[in-house]
Protein backbone atom coordinates (compact mmCIF):
# COMPACT_ATOMS: atom_id res chain seq x y z
CA UNK A 1 0.00 0.00 0.00
CA UNK A 2 1.00 3.65 -0.54
CA UNK A 3 1.98 6.69 1.90
CA UNK A 4 0.39 10.10 0.05
CA UNK A 5 2.18 13.33 1.35
CA UNK A 6 0.03 16.49 1.10
CA UNK A 7 2.48 19.35 1.86
CA UNK A 8 0.47 22.40 2.65
CA UNK A 9 -3.24 22.98 4.00
CA UNK A 10 -4.52 26.06 2.45
CA UNK A 11 -7.13 25.69 -0.14
CA UNK A 12 -4.71 23.46 -2.53
CA UNK A 13 -3.54 21.69 0.08
CA UNK A 14 -7.08 20.74 2.02
CA UNK A 15 -9.00 20.25 -1.43
CA UNK A 16 -6.21 17.65 -2.99
CA UNK A 17 -6.11 15.84 0.82
CA UNK A 18 -10.36 15.85 0.33
CA UNK A 19 -10.18 14.49 -2.90
CA UNK A 20 -7.33 11.82 -1.99
CA UNK A 21 -8.94 10.83 1.12
CA UNK A 22 -12.50 10.06 -1.37
CA UNK A 23 -10.08 8.19 -4.29
CA UNK A 24 -7.77 6.53 -2.21
CA UNK A 25 -7.64 2.23 -2.15
CA UNK A 26 -7.84 0.82 1.54
CA UNK A 27 -5.15 0.67 3.34
CA UNK A 28 -3.34 4.13 1.27
CA UNK A 29 -2.48 6.01 3.83
CA UNK A 30 -2.73 9.64 3.40
CA UNK A 31 -0.81 12.56 5.54
CA UNK A 32 -1.36 16.08 5.87
CA UNK A 33 2.07 18.31 6.74
CA UNK A 34 1.42 21.82 7.76
CA UNK A 35 3.11 24.86 9.75
CA UNK A 36 -0.87 25.71 10.96
CA UNK A 37 -2.94 24.04 12.89
CA UNK A 38 -5.91 26.17 11.30
CA UNK A 39 -7.21 26.26 7.67
CA UNK A 40 -7.79 30.00 6.57
CA UNK A 41 -10.21 31.62 4.35
CA UNK A 42 -7.18 33.98 2.34
CA UNK A 43 -9.90 35.92 0.27
CA UNK A 44 -11.67 37.20 3.60
CA UNK A 45 -8.15 38.63 5.38
CA UNK A 46 -9.29 42.24 2.94
CA UNK A 47 -12.44 42.33 5.65
CA UNK A 48 -10.07 40.82 8.55
CA UNK A 49 -8.14 43.99 7.93
CA UNK A 50 -10.65 46.55 8.80
CA UNK A 51 -12.53 45.34 11.27
CA UNK A 52 -15.48 43.56 9.10
CA UNK A 53 -14.55 40.00 9.95
CA UNK A 54 -12.78 38.72 12.83
CA UNK A 55 -9.98 36.03 12.26
CA UNK A 56 -11.93 33.47 14.49
CA UNK A 57 -14.69 33.35 11.64
CA UNK A 58 -12.22 32.52 8.84
CA UNK A 59 -10.03 30.05 10.45
CA UNK A 60 -10.73 26.29 10.69
CA UNK A 61 -9.00 23.72 13.21
CA UNK A 62 -8.20 21.07 11.01
CA UNK A 63 -7.05 18.33 13.51
CA UNK A 64 -10.69 16.85 14.11
CA UNK A 65 -11.68 17.11 10.58
CA UNK A 66 -8.91 15.34 9.18
CA UNK A 67 -9.65 12.67 11.77
CA UNK A 68 -12.93 12.23 10.71
CA UNK A 69 -11.64 11.41 7.39
CA UNK A 70 -8.93 8.99 8.61
CA UNK A 71 -6.04 11.18 7.43
CA UNK A 72 -2.92 11.74 9.18
CA UNK A 73 -2.02 15.42 10.32
CA UNK A 74 1.48 16.69 11.46
CA UNK A 75 1.46 19.98 12.18
CA UNK A 76 4.88 20.86 11.88
CA UNK A 77 6.98 22.62 9.14
CA UNK A 78 9.20 21.45 6.61
CA UNK A 79 12.76 21.68 6.21
CA UNK A 80 13.92 20.37 3.19
CA UNK A 81 12.61 17.67 0.65
CA UNK A 82 14.80 14.83 -0.43
CA UNK A 83 12.93 13.91 -3.59
CA UNK A 84 15.95 11.49 -4.27
CA UNK A 85 14.69 9.41 -1.35
CA UNK A 86 11.29 10.45 -1.23
CA UNK A 87 11.89 11.82 2.10
CA UNK A 88 10.98 15.01 3.85
CA UNK A 89 12.78 16.55 6.72
CA UNK A 90 10.35 18.31 8.98
CA UNK A 91 11.31 21.67 11.23
CA UNK A 92 10.86 19.44 14.62
CA UNK A 93 13.90 17.06 13.50
CA UNK A 94 11.65 14.41 12.18
CA UNK A 95 11.63 12.98 8.77
CA UNK A 96 8.56 11.12 6.72
CA UNK A 97 8.66 8.84 3.76
CA UNK A 98 6.60 8.90 1.40
CA UNK A 99 5.46 7.33 -1.89
CA UNK A 100 3.55 9.98 -3.63
CA UNK A 101 3.74 13.85 -2.69
CA UNK A 102 1.11 16.83 -2.81
CA UNK A 103 3.32 19.99 -2.61
CA UNK A 104 0.33 22.87 -1.93
CA UNK A 105 2.57 25.18 0.07
CA UNK A 106 1.54 28.38 -1.29
CA UNK A 107 4.57 30.80 -1.47
CA UNK A 108 6.88 32.78 0.73
CA UNK A 109 6.36 36.02 0.90
CA UNK A 110 9.39 38.21 -0.41
CA UNK A 111 9.21 41.07 1.82
CA UNK A 112 13.00 41.31 2.12
CA UNK A 113 12.97 42.30 -1.60
CA UNK A 114 12.35 45.71 -0.67
CA UNK A 115 13.49 47.81 2.11
CA UNK A 116 11.30 48.39 4.58
CA UNK A 117 8.49 46.51 3.32
CA UNK A 118 5.84 44.22 5.15
CA UNK A 119 4.78 43.98 9.36
CA UNK A 120 8.54 43.47 10.11
CA UNK A 121 9.03 46.77 8.09
CA UNK A 122 6.58 49.63 7.86
CA UNK A 123 3.43 48.83 5.77
CA UNK A 124 0.52 45.76 6.64
CA UNK A 125 -0.08 42.86 4.96
CA UNK A 126 -3.15 41.01 4.06
CA UNK A 127 -1.18 38.07 2.82
CA UNK A 128 -1.65 35.68 5.58
CA UNK A 129 -4.65 36.27 8.49
CA UNK A 130 -2.29 36.69 11.15
CA UNK A 131 -0.74 39.00 9.46
CA UNK A 132 -4.70 40.96 8.58
CA UNK A 133 -5.22 40.99 12.30
CA UNK A 134 -1.88 43.07 12.93
CA UNK A 135 -3.53 44.85 10.36
CA UNK A 136 -6.56 45.33 11.53
CA UNK A 137 -4.59 46.65 14.85
CA UNK A 138 -2.97 49.60 12.42
CA UNK A 139 -6.09 50.25 10.76
CA UNK A 140 -7.96 51.35 14.44
CA UNK A 141 -4.96 53.18 14.98
CA UNK A 142 -5.12 55.11 11.99
CA UNK A 143 -8.90 55.73 12.34
CA UNK A 144 -7.97 57.61 15.28
CA UNK A 145 -5.71 59.84 13.48
CA UNK A 146 -6.40 59.65 9.58
CA UNK A 147 -3.89 60.99 7.14
CA UNK A 148 -3.13 60.07 3.73
CA UNK A 149 -2.77 56.00 2.65
CA UNK A 150 -0.27 53.90 -0.09
CA UNK A 151 -2.14 50.95 -0.88
CA UNK A 152 -0.53 48.78 -3.96
CA UNK A 153 1.55 45.65 -5.31
CA UNK A 154 5.82 46.29 -5.06
CA UNK A 155 7.70 44.87 -7.94
CA UNK A 156 7.25 41.10 -8.71
CA UNK A 157 3.78 40.74 -7.02
CA UNK A 158 1.54 38.26 -9.50
CA UNK A 159 -1.42 38.71 -7.24
CA UNK A 160 -2.51 42.06 -7.58
CA UNK A 161 -6.66 41.72 -6.92
CA UNK A 162 -6.22 41.93 -3.07
CA UNK A 163 -4.69 45.28 -3.27
CA UNK A 164 -7.14 46.45 -5.63
CA UNK A 165 -9.74 45.03 -3.39
CA UNK A 166 -8.58 46.60 -0.22
CA UNK A 167 -8.27 49.99 -1.47
CA UNK A 168 -11.97 49.63 -2.35
CA UNK A 169 -12.78 48.63 1.17
CA UNK A 170 -10.88 50.93 2.79
CA UNK A 171 -12.10 53.75 0.73
CA UNK A 172 -15.93 52.28 1.70
CA UNK A 173 -15.22 52.14 5.23
CA UNK A 174 -14.01 55.68 5.37
CA UNK A 175 -16.91 57.14 3.84
CA UNK A 176 -19.02 55.29 6.27
CA UNK A 177 -17.20 57.19 8.98
CA UNK A 178 -17.44 60.34 7.37
CA UNK A 179 -13.66 60.57 7.54
CA UNK A 180 -12.53 59.54 3.50
CA UNK A 181 -12.21 63.71 2.81
CA UNK A 182 -9.25 63.55 5.09
CA UNK A 183 -7.44 60.44 3.56
CA UNK A 184 -5.62 61.30 0.15
CA UNK A 185 -4.87 57.91 -1.19
CA UNK A 186 -2.37 56.28 -4.03
CA UNK A 187 -2.19 53.31 -5.91
CA UNK A 188 0.99 52.60 -6.29
CA UNK A 189 1.76 49.06 -8.64
CA UNK A 190 4.21 47.39 -10.79
CA UNK A 191 1.58 46.61 -13.30
CA UNK A 192 2.31 48.00 -16.86
CA UNK A 193 -1.20 50.03 -16.58
CA UNK A 194 -4.20 49.88 -13.86
CA UNK A 195 -6.08 46.22 -14.64
CA UNK A 196 -3.59 44.74 -16.12
CA UNK A 197 -3.39 42.29 -13.13
CA UNK A 198 -0.82 39.92 -14.16
CA UNK A 199 -3.40 38.80 -16.90
CA UNK A 200 -2.11 41.64 -19.87
CA UNK A 201 -5.83 42.61 -18.87
CA UNK A 202 -9.14 41.05 -18.72
CA UNK A 203 -11.98 42.50 -20.93
CA UNK A 204 -12.01 45.62 -20.43
CA UNK A 205 -10.44 45.95 -17.07
CA UNK A 206 -7.92 48.75 -17.95
CA UNK A 207 -11.59 51.03 -18.80
CA UNK A 208 -13.14 49.91 -15.56
CA UNK A 209 -11.12 49.76 -13.11
CA UNK A 210 -9.32 53.25 -14.31
CA UNK A 211 -13.27 54.75 -13.85
CA UNK A 212 -13.06 53.52 -10.54
CA UNK A 213 -10.37 54.74 -9.09
CA UNK A 214 -11.18 58.27 -10.49
CA UNK A 215 -14.85 58.16 -9.04
CA UNK A 216 -13.33 57.36 -5.89
CA UNK A 217 -10.73 59.55 -5.43
CA UNK A 218 -7.92 57.25 -5.75
CA UNK A 219 -4.65 58.50 -7.76
CA UNK A 220 -2.04 55.86 -9.22
CA UNK A 221 0.88 55.43 -10.08
CA UNK A 222 2.02 52.34 -12.81
CA UNK A 223 5.44 50.60 -13.95
CA UNK A 224 6.11 51.93 -10.05
CA UNK A 225 9.65 49.99 -8.82
CA UNK A 226 9.53 50.61 -5.16
CA UNK A 227 12.87 51.77 -3.91
CA UNK A 228 12.77 51.77 -0.15
CA UNK A 229 10.00 52.29 2.34
CA UNK A 230 10.61 54.32 6.06
CA UNK A 231 8.47 54.86 8.31
CA UNK A 232 5.69 57.11 6.92
CA UNK A 233 7.55 57.94 3.79
CA UNK A 234 7.62 55.75 0.65
CA UNK A 235 10.38 56.38 -2.36
CA UNK A 236 8.83 54.89 -5.44
CA UNK A 237 10.36 55.15 -9.22
CA UNK A 238 8.03 55.53 -11.98
CA UNK A 239 9.55 53.91 -15.01
CA UNK A 240 8.30 54.38 -18.69
CA UNK A 241 7.86 51.54 -21.21
CA UNK A 242 11.58 50.95 -21.94
CA UNK A 243 11.77 50.55 -18.05
CA UNK A 244 13.78 53.47 -17.88
CA UNK A 245 13.00 55.69 -14.59
CA UNK A 246 10.61 58.46 -15.87
CA UNK A 247 9.94 59.97 -12.55
CA UNK A 248 10.73 60.07 -8.97
CA UNK A 249 8.01 59.77 -6.03
CA UNK A 250 8.40 60.30 -2.51
CA UNK A 251 5.30 59.80 -0.90
CA UNK A 252 4.00 59.99 2.84
CA UNK A 253 1.53 57.74 4.31
CA UNK A 254 -0.13 57.29 7.62
CA UNK A 255 -0.63 53.96 6.72
CA UNK A 256 0.69 52.06 4.14
CA UNK A 257 -0.09 48.11 2.41
CA UNK A 258 2.44 46.53 -0.53
CA UNK A 259 2.06 43.57 -1.26
CA UNK A 260 5.01 41.61 -1.74
CA UNK A 261 6.69 39.14 -4.78
CA UNK A 262 6.43 35.78 -4.01
CA UNK A 263 9.17 32.93 -4.15
CA UNK A 264 8.80 29.09 -2.88
CA UNK A 265 9.22 28.47 0.81
CA UNK A 266 12.92 27.51 1.80
CA UNK A 267 12.38 23.81 1.84
CA UNK A 268 11.76 23.96 -1.68
CA UNK A 269 14.34 26.52 -2.51
CA UNK A 270 17.58 25.07 -4.96
CA UNK A 271 16.13 21.73 -5.47
CA UNK A 272 17.59 21.33 -8.88
CA UNK A 273 15.14 19.80 -11.53
CA UNK A 274 12.09 20.45 -8.82
CA UNK A 275 12.13 24.31 -8.99
CA UNK A 276 12.97 26.39 -10.88
CA UNK A 277 15.50 29.76 -9.84
CA UNK A 278 12.62 31.28 -7.50
CA UNK A 279 11.37 28.35 -5.92
CA UNK A 280 8.35 27.87 -7.78
CA UNK A 281 7.72 23.96 -8.46
CA UNK A 282 8.23 22.75 -12.66
CA UNK A 283 5.25 20.68 -13.54
CA UNK A 284 3.80 18.90 -16.46
CA UNK A 285 0.21 19.22 -17.73
CA UNK A 286 -0.87 16.47 -15.30
CA UNK A 287 0.90 18.20 -12.36
CA UNK A 288 3.54 16.36 -12.02
CA UNK A 289 7.67 17.42 -11.92
CA UNK A 290 9.20 16.18 -14.73
CA UNK A 291 12.26 14.52 -12.84
CA UNK A 292 10.49 12.79 -10.19
CA UNK A 293 7.02 12.09 -11.65
CA UNK A 294 5.93 10.88 -8.09
CA UNK A 295 6.06 14.25 -6.80
CA UNK A 296 2.73 16.67 -8.30
CA UNK A 297 2.26 20.41 -7.16
CA UNK A 298 -0.84 22.35 -6.94
CA UNK A 299 -1.43 25.99 -6.23
CA UNK A 300 0.62 29.50 -5.92
CA UNK A 301 3.58 27.15 -5.61
CA UNK A 302 3.67 26.18 -8.77
CA UNK A 303 5.88 27.67 -12.33
CA UNK A 304 4.05 29.82 -14.47
CA UNK A 305 5.67 32.05 -16.91
CA UNK A 306 4.59 35.92 -16.91
CA UNK A 307 2.18 35.83 -19.84
CA UNK A 308 4.36 39.08 -21.20
CA UNK A 309 7.18 41.09 -20.28
CA UNK A 310 6.66 44.16 -19.12
CA UNK A 311 9.22 47.44 -17.80
CA UNK A 312 8.74 46.36 -14.11
CA UNK A 313 8.34 42.70 -13.25
CA UNK A 314 4.53 41.07 -12.90
CA UNK A 315 4.18 37.51 -12.38
CA UNK A 316 0.82 35.43 -12.78
CA UNK A 317 -1.96 35.28 -10.24
CA UNK A 318 -3.23 31.38 -9.31
CA UNK A 319 -7.07 32.00 -8.67
CA UNK A 320 -8.87 29.50 -6.70
CA UNK A 321 -11.21 28.03 -9.76
CA UNK A 322 -7.68 27.13 -11.04
CA UNK A 323 -6.11 25.99 -7.61
CA UNK A 324 -9.21 23.57 -6.96
CA UNK A 325 -8.77 21.74 -10.63
CA UNK A 326 -5.51 21.40 -9.78
CA UNK A 327 -6.48 19.74 -6.93
CA UNK A 328 -8.68 17.84 -8.57
CA UNK A 329 -6.57 16.82 -11.33
CA UNK A 330 -3.52 15.68 -9.65
CA UNK A 331 -5.85 13.77 -7.20
CA UNK A 332 -7.30 11.88 -9.90
CA UNK A 333 -3.83 11.04 -11.82
CA UNK A 334 -1.53 9.92 -8.49
CA UNK A 335 -5.54 7.11 -8.48
CA UNK A 336 -4.48 6.78 -12.21
CA UNK A 337 -0.88 5.70 -10.95
CA UNK A 338 -1.73 3.45 -8.10
CA UNK A 339 -3.95 1.36 -10.26
CA UNK A 340 -1.17 1.52 -12.76
CA UNK A 341 -2.80 3.76 -15.35
CA UNK A 342 -1.52 6.37 -17.24
CA UNK A 343 -2.34 10.05 -16.03
CA UNK A 344 -5.41 11.74 -18.38
CA UNK A 345 -6.25 14.66 -15.97
CA UNK A 346 -5.70 17.91 -17.35
CA UNK A 347 -6.59 21.11 -14.98
CA UNK A 348 -8.79 23.83 -15.94
CA UNK A 349 -6.15 26.83 -16.57
CA UNK A 350 -8.87 29.50 -16.12
CA UNK A 351 -8.76 32.77 -14.18
CA UNK A 352 -12.18 33.41 -12.41
CA UNK A 353 -11.97 36.05 -9.56
CA UNK A 354 -14.82 37.58 -7.34
CA UNK A 355 -13.36 41.05 -6.05
CA UNK A 356 -14.97 43.05 -3.11
CA UNK A 357 -15.04 46.67 -3.37
CA UNK A 358 -16.35 47.18 -0.36
CA UNK A 359 -20.29 47.80 -1.51
CA UNK A 360 -19.85 46.49 -4.60
CA UNK A 361 -17.58 44.53 -6.47
CA UNK A 362 -16.39 42.82 -9.84
CA UNK A 363 -15.66 39.71 -11.52
CA UNK A 364 -13.58 39.02 -14.08
CA UNK A 365 -13.57 35.43 -16.07
CA UNK A 366 -9.94 34.86 -18.10
CA UNK A 367 -10.75 31.37 -19.82
CA UNK A 368 -7.89 30.76 -20.93
CA UNK A 369 -5.56 32.45 -18.64
CA UNK A 370 -3.02 32.74 -21.22
CA UNK A 371 -4.67 34.78 -24.35
CA UNK A 372 -5.94 34.64 -26.70
CA UNK A 373 -8.78 33.43 -24.82
CA UNK A 374 -12.16 32.04 -25.34
CA UNK A 375 -13.98 33.81 -22.59
CA UNK A 376 -12.68 37.23 -21.55
CA UNK A 377 -15.12 39.73 -19.46
CA UNK A 378 -15.33 41.94 -16.47
CA UNK A 379 -18.28 42.91 -14.80
CA UNK A 380 -19.38 44.98 -12.02
CA UNK A 381 -21.88 44.84 -9.80
CA UNK A 382 -23.54 44.67 -6.09
CA UNK A 383 -24.16 40.78 -6.63
CA UNK A 384 -20.26 40.59 -7.08
CA UNK A 385 -20.23 41.48 -3.27
CA UNK A 386 -23.04 39.13 -2.43
CA UNK A 387 -21.51 36.13 -4.20
CA UNK A 388 -17.92 36.34 -2.36
CA UNK A 389 -19.72 36.72 1.24
CA UNK A 390 -21.88 33.73 0.21
CA UNK A 391 -18.67 31.98 -1.70
CA UNK A 392 -16.74 32.65 1.50
CA UNK A 393 -19.79 31.03 3.47
CA UNK A 394 -19.70 28.11 0.99
CA UNK A 395 -16.00 27.23 0.99
CA UNK A 396 -15.94 27.39 5.03
CA UNK A 397 -18.63 24.99 5.18
CA UNK A 398 -17.08 22.77 2.82
CA UNK A 399 -14.07 22.43 4.98
CA UNK A 400 -16.01 22.30 7.87
CA UNK A 401 -17.42 18.75 6.23
CA UNK A 402 -14.10 17.98 4.91
CA UNK A 403 -16.07 17.54 1.40
CA UNK A 404 -14.22 17.25 -2.32
CA UNK A 405 -16.79 19.26 -3.85
CA UNK A 406 -15.72 21.25 -6.49
CA UNK A 407 -17.41 24.95 -4.95
CA UNK A 408 -16.62 27.13 -7.75
CA UNK A 409 -18.63 24.79 -9.49
CA UNK A 410 -21.59 24.41 -7.35
CA UNK A 411 -21.83 28.23 -6.79
CA UNK A 412 -19.86 30.97 -8.70
CA UNK A 413 -19.55 29.37 -12.31
CA UNK A 414 -23.31 28.58 -12.16
CA UNK A 415 -23.92 32.42 -10.39
CA UNK A 416 -21.61 33.70 -13.73
CA UNK A 417 -23.58 31.75 -16.03
CA UNK A 418 -20.39 29.75 -17.35
CA UNK A 419 -20.93 26.11 -18.27
CA UNK A 420 -19.45 23.50 -15.95
CA UNK A 421 -15.47 23.00 -16.54
CA UNK A 422 -13.79 20.27 -14.54
CA UNK A 423 -10.61 17.93 -15.61
CA UNK A 424 -11.12 15.37 -17.92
Amino acid sequence: MAHIVVLGAGVGGVTTAFELAELRRPGDRLTVVSDNPDFSFTPSNPWVAVGWRQPEEILVPMQPIFDRLKIDFLHAGAKRLDCDNNRIELADGNRLDYDFLVIATGPKLAFEEVEGLGPEGHTTSICTTPHAREAAVAWQRFLEDPGPIVVGAVQGASCFGPAYEFAFIMDAELRRRRLRDRVPMTFVTSEPYIGHLGLAGVGDSKGMLESELRQHHINWITNAKVARIEDGRMEVAELDEQGETKRQHELAFRNAMMLPAFKGIDALMGNEGLVNPRGFVLIDEFQRNPKYPNVYAVGVCVAIPPIEPTPVPTGVPKTGYMIETMAYAAALNIQAALEGREPEAVASWNAICLADMGDTGIAFVAMPEMPPRNVNWMKKGKWVHYAKVAFERYFLRKVRRGTAENIFEKYVLKTMGIEKLRPS
